[in-house]
């Protein structure tokens, strides 16, 4: 008999907000999304050492839209997020599904 003693954090998710499908589940994950994406932007336009004013100019949006981005307040389209990515920050988007 296997017995498991360890808990994942797919299981504290499940525990927390219910399995994948669930409303409140999904928007936890479409929070979680909207976090992450909004630290690699801060992260990015940190190592081009730009200032989010700069970005938004470079991008045509402005800053308030930057930083409620940076703080996971904003869904992105991925267009906008391509925009800002290669336009705003000059770098290459590389996508990957795994």
């Amino acid at each position: 008999m296997h017995v498991k003693t360890k808990t994942d954090f797919e299981d504290l998710l499940i525990r927390k907000y219910g399995a994948k499908g669930i409303p409140a589940r999904d928007q936890y994950d479409a929070d979680s999304l909207a976090f992450r994406l909004g630290v690699m932007l801060k992260e990015a336009r940190s190592e081009v050492k730009i200032t989010q004013e700069e970005l938004a100019r470079r991008t045509g949006t402005k800053k308030s839209y930057i930083s409620r981005i940076e703080r996971g307040q904003s869904d992105i389209r991925m267009s906008t997020w391509q925009k800002l990515i290669e336009t705003g920050l000059g770098k290459r988007l590389h996508i990957s599904i795994g």
